[in-house]
């Protein structure tokens, strides 16, 4: 057997031998569903978010809604359902005051919008696993990018590769997988893809500012250029989540001794997580956090964030080990 189906048989039999505690309640998590996660479904979905064609998933423009329209594709085409009774979108409106962007989340936009400030039209894509009991996991990372600068000369296509379609891969590989084992997680769990990230972390913000159900979130996941890695540490993933819950540092640090990931885990436990991503808006409200990132490289913020140079069998694998993890949070009963 090769490398990859020695991995998702180790991780299989092992689910199949725990029962709940501290570890994890996933009792008979079907081995299709481990599988389903795999390198080909992470070059299709990188590949095609971070095309010319969707002309940088700027937020409020065309590419950004192909973008968004692939994903409700993805969430159908697997039987996902979407978290409102509208459908799988959350639009709101963003507003330009001089550089900064807005939503009602921050304030009254409508007297920016009457002084004719550049407004757009965004979503956030919202879909749902229901759960047995009360309680939410939301597992979340931002689809949109920078767009183009005509400015530039040659390539002006700010494509965002790593930049966050290695993350959206990573929050759309797990849903899949969850949906395909056939189990009820104890929790609900939403998946959600963040518009606007770029322009100041708007959709995550209008989401918390809206939303009617923060005490039932017992956790955020986030995904944030989970592709790529230093060039003098290619395998480092920076794993950081709140210090007030080791529970989330033990289980990574007891599936890396058991399963052969293509990474190598930098753990930050941290007081508080705010700044940097979309975990900023959850963290501020004090719900525990776990955050993946891969850290910077040359390409970040320029053209050449490009599908062909991410590192698919380590994005994989970190989907893989997240999965795991969002199956814990959403089923072991105190963390």
């Amino acid at each position: 057997m090769n490398r990859r189906t020695n991995l998702i048989l180790s991780i299989f039999v092992t689910l199949l031998m725990l029962s709940g505690g501290i570890s994890v309640s996933a009792q008979g998590f079907p081995k299709k569903a481990l599988a389903s996660v795999t390198e080909e479904r992470a070059r299709n979905i990188v590949g095609f978010l971070a095309d010319d064609l969707l002309q940088g998933r700027d937020a409020g423009m065309q590419g950004g809604y192909l973008a968004a329209e692939y994903i409700v594709s993805l969430f159908k085409e697997w039987g996902v359902e979407p978290f409102l009774e509208s459908g799988y979108c959350q639009p709101f409106t963003a507003v330009k005051n001089v550089n900064n962007w807005l939503t009602e989340a921050n304030r009254d936009i409508a007297p920016l919008i009457a002084d004719g400030c550049e407004t757009r039209q965004l979503r956030n894509i919202l879909a749902v696993i229901p759960g047995k009991e009360d309680g939410i996991v939301v597992v979340g990372a931002h689809y949109d990018h920078l767009g183009i600068d005509a400015t530039l000369q040659g390539d002006s296509c700010f494509n965002g590769a790593d930049d966050n379609a290695s993350g959206v891969s990573a929050v759309l590989q797990i849903a899949r997988a969850i949906k395909m084992s056939g189990k009820q997680p104890r929790r609900t769990i939403i998946f959600a893809l963040w518009d606007g990230e770029e322009k100041g972390l708007l959709g995550s913000t209008y989401f918390v500012g809206k939303c009617s159900f923060l005490s039932d979130i017992s956790a955020y996941m986030n995904f944030d250029m989970v592709g790529r890695g230093p060039a003098e540490n290619p395998m480092h993933l920076s794993y950081m989540y709140t210090a007030g819950n080791p529970l989330f540092g033990d289980w990574l640090r007891e599936d890396v001794k058991k399963y052969d990931f293509c990474f190598a885990p930098y753990y930050n436990a941290a007081e508080s997580l705010i700044g940097g991503s979309d975990n900023t808006p959850f963290a501020r409200k004090g719900i525990p956090i776990v955050w993946y990132h891969t850290e910077g490289h040359p390409d970040y913020h320029r053209p050449s964030d490009s599908s062909d140079k991410i590192n698919y069998r380590k994005l994989t694998d970190i989907s893989l080990a997240a999965c795991l993890c969002v199956w814990r949070l959403a089923n072991v009963r105190k963390y």
